[in-house]
């Protein structure tokens, strides 16, 4: 068998792939060009002092109205959390918590003010973090960096404090020290990332805060508490613990202001809001709703409030700050300045000046912006571009002319209020519109890496296609398809170099590119110069071109059913509502799939009997007793699919859709015995599993060794879910323990966890070095005496010790002597021989199951059987279909097979909890078993990426199982036609060649039936991210696409990648059995 040929072609093929994907992800999601420059007090954008007077000492472009400002950022402080209704007498637990906010706003009307915050998305923390700092907009691509922030070097608020010889204190929220990194004159991090963690962060920050305050030794003062926004992950909003985190928040305000001097300005902010379930990162009402509060002890405010609070963008928050703390606007602003905070204690036209002095000097920092960006990026619209520069003109002109006839006179014109107020509108306008303009050309486009990486996916599907139809058993063919094209990628790997040397640096994904596109086209050339004529013959003469039109039609039928359902698949891709309900759809084209494969056996006269002519004649026939199995296994099948649909998470798009209360841990059930009760439950799943498994290893013959993997099975099995079960106990009462019981809870969190990662490992090690579970059983007689004469009892251990030397020695040479003259025939029983394989292949499915149960909600567990089973039922289905269709071809595994597997694997990725969006990732995953923070991204990231992914890590791990499972339930179709008359011998023949060992006869066969499978799921997979990626090509300027179209070519993107390197691991257990195989006959033969 050629092993490592098979592998290396296909992690070739994958690497073709992953070149297409890092292509057209460079050309998709480019990041927005960062400008360099940075904002001095130098600069000439003050307009001349209408009152004939300079600026006060400290202060920049405008003068400095507080000396010191404390930002208390709530994180995920949502608008409703903080806005107090007194006439509702049964708040739910996150309103009316924030009293302190209202009874300022109430009690100083002209000191006080509550604003919605409008987010900019992605609502993830470090894009929120960078937006009220820079006022620019973050690029969708920075989400994946939402957890490995790097420093900004964009200019920004805190370089412009620091510059300007502010001291600027922090506490909370690490991630600000990957972003400022040496910014601070005095910090105190906490690690944000564990969302099960409510009050480390919180506490940190309240035991630091009040003496920062109070010893002066300050200017501007950060806090970001973390405990609402961990509560929201951790319980949802709608939660007792919620209330409580307000509570704490609330008294931590109202002692704050107590804190406070004159010349400080107070402003409490949420970075975003959070949806129904506590989640954000996407761009839903609910997560992009949050609140900022203004407070100051001298009045900041002209007038009061208005009824209902006013809508700014976050970005506002950046020229705001900058003005009124004396410092210049960051240079790549595009935030609008709140005026009303300048309006002062002056009259009505005093405070229309000062209003217009600020928007004047915003107005020409964003022009400057704009003009700078347009000559380096060239991607925001010139005809917007004209005519933003025609406002600003226009505006600028008038205000020049306004000034100099205020200076002019002593008197001021009656028409003086409306003109400034006129012109504020002016500015305004300017400067929303120039937001808008920016927000539509946010993502930067490279139309040529897009169609590269689109073509370079498409030509590895067609290859995969190809290969997958026409490939041939003979012995060189993977090794010389695999060879031919290894001297084209360093040709491509030399051409890239040479291509990015003479541009700019060294692109390494532009050099992978290019070798992949060499070696590919390489191949193609190959394969066409060495076999044109097998190629054509094959793709023009099918195999019954020269049967009927029937038969010639059911021929067509058995590849385009499968590949019709495939291609409306993939055409759906294009349509925002089809992305949105796929969680309904993809288990309903499975289904569709299974139908019309049990309607085309019916059409093709397979579930039938062989008519006779009496039955001719009265025109009926009979059905076959196996159409009854296959009736119910589609009946199971269709059970599994709608019991799935239980356990289904919701996008906002569907506002009438409620999450599963499947996805929920126990912990947040407040019915002890409803707790107790599905905790049982789920216990009981795990038993069932376990006994499930060796219930079916025993059935074939897998548990009667007594080798290390086989003692694993037996015993570290129950051992690892008894560490599942004991860790569910106590995660699901850690917070109704008290006292010194707290801390055993914590260190049982941690324990149980890393005890089944390490008795996980250890099964997956003895899998990998011994995977044989084969029991053999030596029944061979040998004629003839093999004890050594007796001669008595041996008088000495020196005797003893003499004696076994010559019976073994005795032993060797009688065998040795049998087996020369041919009389002694080889009656070695092995148990177990004939599923080794798929008995490999299910021991490693257990044991990534109890991992992957591990990093999801217990009862999910419900929802890992239904895959479990749906699995098994659909290996059945395709086994009793190829039956009935007496399929010719025992190597090859049918298009319907594949297809229906990854619609299945597609079908769990929504059924337990997960969509393609941001806001529903499962972060909890990554702390289950490490209760501090991660020193690493690395391995919160496999946590996090095994939970999300984990049916396509279960289905591509499995998937030689499709090619293996028809051997393994051959035992009893043999069997049933054995000839009555039947010699022993011919018997014992009929025997060897049952099941998985018929694979070893035709080794050749074997290994190219193993790349075909490979290459017919990569063709799959392919085709589904062709589809993702050509959707989000053509439709880049949709207004889906951020929302919809972007997201799902991520998660296709990584889903491709963890299927296409878990199935090369399935693949290659399954040749590490096969190696082991050929030892242990081998060895057998040595005997």
């Amino acid at each position: 068998m050629q092993r490592w040929p098979v592998v290396l072609f296909l992690a070739w093929v994958c690497f073709l792939f992953f070149a297409g994907i890092g292509l057209f992800m460079s050309g998709f999601l480019l990041s927005r060009i960062e400008l360099a420059s940075s904002s001095s007090c130098a600069d000439p954008l003050v307009p001349p002092p209408w009152e004939r007077q300079s600026l006060p000492p400290g202060s920049c472009w405008a003068p400095q109205r507080f000396s010191k400002a404390v930002l208390v950022i709530i994180d995920a402080l949502h608008f409703e959390f903080a806005r107090f209704d007194p006439a509702k007498t049964s708040p739910l637990p996150y309103e009316n918590k924030l009293s302190v906010l209202h009874q300022l706003a109430t009690s100083q009307p002209r000191h006080a003010r509550l604003y919605r915050f409008r987010a900019d998305p992605p609502t993830a923390t470090m894009q929120r973090i960078k937006g009220l700092t820079t006022g620019s907009l973050p690029t969708f691509i920075d989400v994946g960096s939402n957890f490995a922030s790097y420093a900004i070097q964009e200019d920004n608020l805190l370089a412009q404090l620091v510059q300007n010889g502010r001291r600027v204190v922090f506490m909370g929220d690490d991630t600000w020290e990957g972003l400022f990194p040496k910014k601070f004159f005095r910090s105190y991090f906490f690690p944000s990332f564990n969302v099960k963690d409510l009050h480390t962060v919180d506490d940190g920050i309240l035991q630091h805060l009040y003496p920062t305050v109070d010893s002066g030794e300050w200017d501007v003062l950060i806090a970001h508490f973390l405990g609402v926004d961990h509560c929201g992950h951790k319980h949802g909003p709608d939660h007792p613990e919620m209330a409580k985190k307000l509570t704490q928040m609330n008294e931590m305000l109202r002692s704050l202001v107590d804190h406070l001097g004159n010349d400080t300005l107070l402003l409490v902010a949420g970075d975003h809001g959070m949806t129904e379930t506590g989640d954000h990162g996407g761009d839903s009402e609910k997560e992009v709703n949050a609140a900022l509060f203004v407070y100051s002890r001298t009045p900041l405010f002209g007038s009061g409030p208005p009824e209902e609070p006013e809508t700014i963008p976050q970005v506002n928050l950046v020229p705001t700050m900058a003005l009124l703390l004396g410092v210049p606007i960051p240079y790549s602003n595009i935030g609008e300045v709140m005026a009303e905070l300048f309006s002062g204690d002056g009259d009505t036209v005093s405070a229309a000046l000062q209003q217009l002095s600020v928007y004047h000097i915003n107005a020409k920092q964003v022009n400057r912006f704009l003009q700078s960006y347009s000559l380096v990026a060239q991607d925001l619209p010139a005809e917007q571009l004209q005519h933003l520069q025609e406002l600003f003109s226009s505006a600028v002109e008038e205000h020049t002319q306004l000034l100099a006839q205020v200076q002019g006179t002593t008197v001021v014109p009656a028409e003086l209020e409306s003109r400034l107020g006129s012109l504020i509108s002016r500015f305004q306008r300017y400067l929303r519109e120039a937001r808008a303009v920016c927000t539509q050309s946010w993502a930067r486009f490279h139309p040529l890496r897009m169609v590269g990486g689109c073509i370079l996916i498409a030509s590895s599907c067609l290859l995969c296609y190809m290969v997958s139809e026409l490939a041939t058993s003979s012995h060189s063919f993977c090794r010389s398809c695999l060879l031919y094209p290894l001297p084209w990628v360093l040709v491509g790997a030399l051409l890239g170099l040479a291509h990015v040397f003479t541009q700019r640096g060294l692109d390494l994904l532009l050099v992978s590119s290019w070798a992949a596109a060499a070696s590919q086209l390489g191949f193609f050339w190959h394969w066409w110069g060495q076999h044109p004529k097998r190629a054509r013959l094959a793709g023009s003469q099918p195999p019954l071109a020269s049967s009927g039109l029937r038969q010639r039609l059911r021929a067509w039928l058995r590849l385009a059913f499968p590949m019709g359902i495939l291609f409306f698949r993939c055409g759906a891709m294009f349509s925002d509502s089809f992305v949105v309900a796929e969680a309904r759809v993809a288990p309903f084209l499975l289904a569709s799939l299974v139908m019309l494969l049990v309607g085309k056996l019916h059409w093709d006269g397979r579930l039938t009997v062989p008519e006779s002519p009496k039955q001719q004649l009265l025109g009926f026939s009979s059905y076959r007793r196996e159409i009854w199995y296959l009736l119910c296994l589609v009946a199971m099948l269709l059970v599994c699919v709608r019991l799935s649909s239980f356990f289904h998470q919701c996008r906002e798009e569907i506002p009438q859709c409620r999450p599963s209360v499947f996805l929920s841990p126990l912990a947040s059930l407040r019915n002890t015995r409803a707790k107790n009760l599905f905790y049982l439950l789920c216990v009981a799943l795990l038993a069932g599993l376990v006994y499930a498994v060796q219930s079916w290893l025993r059935h074939y013959g897998n548990l009667n060794s007594s080798d290390p993997l086989v003692l694993f099975v037996r015993w570290g099995f129950p051992l690892v879910v008894l560490c599942i079960a004991c860790y569910w106990a106590v995660a699901s009462s850690a917070d109704d323990s008290l006292g010194k019981l707290q801390e055993l809870v914590q260190v049982a969190v941690v324990v149980f966890p890393r005890a089944v990662y390490g008795l996980a490992s250890v099964g997956l090690l003895l899998l990998l070095c011994n995977p044989m579970t084969v029991f053999a059983k030596d029944t061979r007689e040998l004629a003839g005496s093999i004890v050594t004469p007796y001669l008595g009892v041996p008088s000495s251990e020196v005797d003893f010790r003499h004696v076994i030397p010559q019976i073994y020695k005795r032993m060797q040479e009688s065998q040795r002597s049998r087996l020369e003259r041919g009389s002694c025939r080889a009656t070695v029983a092995a148990y177990g021989l004939g599923s080794v394989y798929s008995a490999a292949l299910v021991i490693a499915l257990t044991l990534l199951g109890f991992l992957l149960m591990l990093l999801h909600s217990e009862r999910l567990s419900f929802a890992f059987l239904l895959l479990f089973v749906e699995a098994f039922v659909l290996l059945h289905i395709h086994t009793c279909a190829r039956g009935l269709a007496g399929d010719a071809e025992p190597f090859s595994v049918p298009w319907y097979a594949v297809i229906s597997w990854l619609l299945a694997a597609s079908q769990f990725f929504y059924s337990t909890g997960h969509q393609p969006i941001f806001p529903a990732i499962h972060w909890n995953a990554a702390f289950v078993g490490f209760h501090l923070d991660h020193s690493t991204n690395l391995l919160p990231a496999v946590l996090v990426g095994a939970n999300t992914f984990a049916s396509h890590i279960l289905f591509a791990v499995g998937c030689p199982l499709l090619l293996l499972w028809p051997f393994v339930c051959e035992m009893t179709n043999s069997q049933r036609k054995k000839p009555k008359r039947e010699s022993r011998e011919e018997l014992q023949e009929v025997e060897e060649r049952m099941m998985e060992m018929r694979l070893r006869e035709s080794p050749e066969k074997f290994s190219t039936a193993l790349l075909r499978l490979g290459l017919k799921y990569l063709f799959v997979l392919g085709a589904q991210l062709l589809a993702c990626v050509c959707a989000a090509m053509i439709l880049r300027r949709h207004l889906m696409v951020w929302k919809v179209f972007a997201p799902k070519f991520l998660f296709e993107s990584l889903g491709f990648v963890v299927s296409s390197i878990c199935l090369l691991l399935g693949i290659s257990l399954v040749m590490r059995v096969d190696c082991a195989v050929s030892t242990w006959f081998s060895q057998l033969r040595l005997r």
